[in-house]
């Protein structure tokens, strides 16, 4: 058959990525947590320390959360049904989005299936800026920090913008940011700002009040000003004295601010809050919130269930253990000779290991010793900058953190 040619292109791809030891779909299948204060996931017979979630808070083995997923469920049922604006929106939906809002102090908050799902929506329809069925509009500069989240660049990608409209400046660079903007403010009635607020991949942040500087200078000079649009996924909910994400660490303010519910929150779906103008536009043009199911209403319970937390005294003792398990972390790595691939304030701590093969090996090491973290090479890294992302969790114990610690000395030799 003719396509077993193009069957062979695929396998000739996945034999590469084996051979490079980068494959991700050797996915370790996790069978149940234990009800230990830190819970640790059962694989066959054996218990781990789990190093690699970004269930920041321990929200999603929290008895409020279940609880409130439970309850949700009983009173709407197991599914949305359909999309919104055929069958209509559930209470505990509409519950959500006003907590949501009211959390980040914005006007109204939309949630959508996932963030990745939101991203590609919002950068779609902010960039056309019409409705999904109209043409797109050529006048917009599109800015985007070099080391955004894939789901930033494929809905960049997905309005089909011309290619001398989207640009890039340099990772966490102002200056870069200012240059992109001055050479594009004769050619564009407007420009779009996009970036992650925390990188996944080092904990590093954006700083905002800066880069909301250089925003606020070049505004009058673009006819319909200038956008900023801030994914925080990882930020919110973990980042921050109260946990409202980059935002508050670093004192500057997104015009559209992008997040989720299925890190820190310990639920699952994504979510956009924004200006009543800007959430009204998306309901009518974001087409993976009118075309798509939302998020089941147990998860919506238990997502409203978190924000209550989180805004709540046991919320402020969470993040300030999360805070004081990563500086644990650190200090330890530190004294035990290790190298981190950048300075992180967050509980995302990437250790630097410099090799694909000795990453994995090293990975390899720990889950014998009863520990799950993440390798991550290239191309999610550049080539040379292999890690092994840790991610501390409100739920860890002292004696994990220093447990993890112990075996990655172990496992140094």
């Amino acid at each position: 058959m003719p396509n077993s040619n193009f069957y062979q292109l695929l396998q000739q791809e996945i034999d590469r990525l084996d051979e490079a030891q980068v494959n991700k779909r050797a996915e370790t299948v996790i069978e149940g947590f234990t009800d230990h204060p830190a819970p640790r996931a059962v694989i066959g017979d054996e218990e781990f320390r789990v190093f690699n979630s970004n269930d920041y808070m321990g929200f999603r083995h929290h008895p409020e959360l279940k609880k409130a997923e439970h309850e949700a469920s009983e009173k709407y049922g197991t599914g949305p049904g359909a999309v919104r604006f055929i069958s209509g929106s559930l209470k505990v939906h509409r519950d959500l989005e006003q907590a949501l809002a009211k959390f980040h102090g914005r006007d109204d908050a939309m949630i959508v299936s996932s963030a990745f799902a939101t991203n590609m929506a919002v950068l779609f329809s902010l960039i056309t800026g019409q409705s999904r069925d109209s043409k797109v509009n050529n006048d917009v500069l599109v800015v985007s920090d070099e080391l955004n989240h894939r789901s930033i660049i494929d809905g960049i990608r997905v309005a089909n913008h011309p290619k001398d409209k989207r640009k890039v400046f340099k990772h966490l660079d102002m200056e870069s940011l200012a240059e992109v903007l001055e050479a594009g403010k004769a050619d564009n009635k407007r420009a779009l700002v996009v970036t992650d607020g925390v990188f996944s991949m080092l904990g590093e942040y954006q700083d905002l009040g800066e880069m909301r500087k250089v925003i606020d200078k070049y505004d009058a000079e673009y006819e319909q000003g200038v956008l900023l649009v801030v994914d925080d996924a990882h930020g919110v909910g973990a980042f921050g004295k109260t946990g409202r994400g980059t935002e508050e660490v670093s004192g500057g303010r997104a015009d559209v601010l992008i997040g989720t519910m299925g890190k820190a929150f310990g639920a699952d779906g994504g979510y956009v809050v924004a200006d009543q103008v800007v959430i009204d536009y998306l309901r009518e043009a974001a087409a993976t919130y009118i075309y798509s199911n939302n998020i089941s209403p147990g998860t919506a319970g238990a997502a409203l269930a978190a924000v209550e937390l989180l805004s709540g005294a046991e919320g402020k003792k969470l993040l300030e253990r999360s805070r004081a398990n990563a500086e644990l972390f650190k200090e330890g790595m530190k004294k035990v000779g290790y190298e981190f691939a950048a300075d992180s304030i967050h509980p995302i701590q990437p250790i630097l290991i410099g090799d694909a093969k000795k990453a994995k090996a090293l990975s390899k090491m720990l889950y014998e010793a009863g520990i799950l973290v993440t390798t991550i090479s290239y191309p999610v890294v550049p080539a040379g900058k292999d890690e092994i992302r840790v991610q501390i969790s409100a739920a860890h114990e002292t004696s994990d953190v220093e447990y993890l610690v112990e075996k990655f000395e172990a496992a140094r030799g």
